[in-house]
């Protein structure tokens, strides 16, 4: 799924403009001014935004994000603004980060917000990508991809419309009946629009789809411009709480990155782990490997491991105190022929240059600092990280919100009349209680969840004293992956184990199997009887995807639309994340952070569907009822 960028080019009045569609992106008048008038004036901003918790805008067309930046701005001078501010938009052919940083230089008044953006601008990959800025409240996400295709995948309902693009005479695409509908299946009952455009089609158009836009002065030399708000009253489905309070069980990546992510909303949120430290069990390896999955089709698993690694990488970042993660790249090398083959063949496809890279195997034992087997990716970007220091800086993050009891095993959930879940220990007296819970240990053995298909998977990591392999400092994969050393050790793994085994001889034998097959020679020397290492469970969903959102009740009816199976209320969980934790923990605590507080979805409908823990119910009773 190429992303083709747009090409900086300027027309003869030096206006920022597209070659591909002849058009200009802004008014030769001025880009801030017309943004202020059309998009801001045309929705009644600031005012509007005023007394919300959170106000949410879509725009079709993100262009130079001039509308974005005037946005912000505005909302950072009004004292009386919203809380939390979303902002989604849809582009095409973005910007390369050096161009943007180029045309952003012509407005000084924006050099603040504009290298905050610059500073987190996703490689030009297909999908969602979710940036937050001013400590979360301002919340930008990308979508990258045809507007009318990505409108359709979006889940959420936004309160304002910035109706952008092209001319209608130069790119139709944009203002077509199709995507006005989508406008509309996405606005609130108080929605606002507003585009520069006037044609009479889109006039039209817009209001046969609940829009009420009349023609407003235009901009500059623009006689006219729409605007108005949407007249349909469809109720929302969004969730009321009592209370901002939630139970996270669990205190590993999975139970951390969805307790960060609740209090950075302002939740208060009580953490109940029964180990007696955090990140004991699958969170506890000495050293993890950030990177992403590629697939010649772009499934599933490759579109939500591309968006949960490029938004880790981002959390990460932004986490105050974290130091044990680096981002030196990770060399994953071809098994075979076939795969060396196909490896170029998806790097080609299009690809950018900073999110993956083919390397012959010269190049690629030039990066290993040793002679390598095969040809393989390269990942710039990817990182190594210590996960219980990630768990500990996420939980910290947020000090006055999130209080963390380890020691404490949870053996009952109830929901009271009130509608608090209750979790009690083993012998029945209470620990905490509160109106959303999110079960997020790795193994769970709480009624509510025992439905849910999930398998152990042990592994068994071997820890190897840094000298005994002498090499790069980046990460290797093949089978198998290799870090660089960390406090003394080098993490080798990891080799699939049978229930309950720990580190032993035979376990270590065959990690520096693996290890051979990547390096030759490297294992020489190396007693498999002398080294240390850990075994843990990994647990894994029967498509190999995790299992998050609201939890299903059991036994309930399953042969209707999947969003319309009966939810316990409140209860969520973030489960079977298998070899994918460092890669989906932090997404899935912003899309369980999401759906509880109602807000827009940082992926698209189809990998919410595809996450959804009601999902595999839902394809057995289509099966049992002959729907599929």
């Amino acid at each position: 799924m190429p992303i083709l960028p747009a090409t900086l080019s300027l027309a003869a009045d030096g206006t920022p403009c597209s070659p591909r569609f002849d058009d200009v992106y802004h008014t030769a008048d001025g880009g801030p001014e017309q943004a202020r008038h059309v998009y801001l004036t045309g929705n009644g901003l600031p005012a509007a935004w005023r007394g919300h918790d959170t106000y949410s805008i879509l725009e079709t067309g993100f262009g130079l994000g001039l509308n974005f930046l005037v946005t912000w701005a505005a909302w950072r001078a009004d004292p009386q603004r919203c809380p939390r501010l979303h902002f989604v938009s849809v582009e095409k052919f973005p910007f390369r980060r050096e161009d943007l940083q180029r045309l952003h230089a012509r407005w000084p008044d924006f050099a603040d917000l504009s290298a905050g953006l610059l500073a987190q601008w996703p490689p030009l990959t297909a999908g969602m990508h979710r940036l937050h800025f001013d400590d979360g409240a301002v919340t930008l996400t990308l979508v990258f991809g045809d507007a009318a295709e990505q409108l359709s995948r979006l889940s959420g309902r936004f309160n304002a419309f910035y109706l952008d693009g092209f001319a209608p005479a130069k790119n139709p695409d944009m203002w077509t009946p199709e995507l006005f509908r989508s406008l509309s299946r996405l606005a609130r009952p108080d929605a606002t629009l507003a585009t520069y455009a006037a044609a009479g089609f889109v006039r039209r158009g817009l209001n046969a789809c609940g829009f009420a836009v009349v023609r407003h002065d235009g901009y500059g030399g623009k006689l006219h411009m729409l605007a108005g708000p949407y007249l349909h009253r469809e109720p929302l489905r969004a969730p009321v709480w009592p209370a901002r309070q939630a139970l996270v069980i669990g205190a590993g990546m999975a139970g951390a990155a969805a307790a960060e992510r609740l209090a950075s909303r302002g939740w208060q949120v009580t953490v109940l782990e029964r180990e007696a430290a955090i990140a004991t069990r699958s969170s506890g390896n000495h050293a993890g490997v950030l990177l992403p999955v590629l697939s010649a089709d772009d499934n599933l698993q490759s579109r939500l491991a591309r968006a949960g690694y490029l938004y880790t990488l981002r959390h990460l970042a932004a986490l105050p105190g974290l130091r044990d993660w680096h981002q030196d790249g990770v060399l994953q090398l071809a098994r075979d022929e076939a795969q060396a083959a196909l490896q170029r063949r998806i790097v080609d496809s299009g690809y950018p240059d900073d999110y993956v890279q083919w390397l012959d195997r010269d190049a690629a034992s030039a990066r290993a600092g040793a002679a390598v087997t095969s040809s393989g990716w390269w990942f710039p970007a990817a990182a190594w990280v210590h996960p219980p220091a990630w768990c500990a800086a996420a939980l910290a993050r947020h000090p006055e919100l999130i209080r963390v009891h380890t020691g404490v095993d949870v053996a009952a959930l109830a929901r009271d009349d009130e509608g608090q879940w209750i979790a009690r220990d083993s012998q029945g007296s209470e620990l905490a209680r509160a109106p959303v819970v999110v079960i997020a240990t790795a193994t769970s053995t709480l009624a509510q969840t025992a439905h849910l298909p999930l398998t152990r998977g042990r592994r068994v990591v071997t820890l190897l004293p840094a000298a005994a392999v002498a090499r790069a400092d980046t990460v290797l994969c093949r089978n198998a992956y290799l870090t660089p050393a960390f406090r003394g050790l080098r993490a080798l793994g990891a080799t699939a184990a049978p229930p309950d085994s720990e580190a032993a001889p035979q376990w270590h034998a065959l990690n520096l199997a693996k290890l051979e097959a990547m390096l030759p020679g490297a294992s020489a020397g190396i007693d498999p009887a002398q080294l240390d290492g850990r075994g843990c469970d990994r647990p894994t969903s029967p498509d190999r995807l995790p299992l998050v959102g609201a939890v299903d009740i059991a036994g309930t009816r399953t042969n209707v639309r999947l969003d319309r199976i009966a939810r316990q209320p409140g209860l969520y969980c973030a489960l079977g994340y298998g070899a994918r934790g460092l890669a989906w923990s932090a997404l899935a605590g912003e899309l369980l952070a999401s759906q509880i507080c109602g807000e827009p979805l940082p992926v698209e409908k189809d990998l919410v569907d595809a996450c959804d823990p009601a999902r595999f119910a839902w394809r057995a009773g289509r099966t049992a009822t002959g729907t599929d």
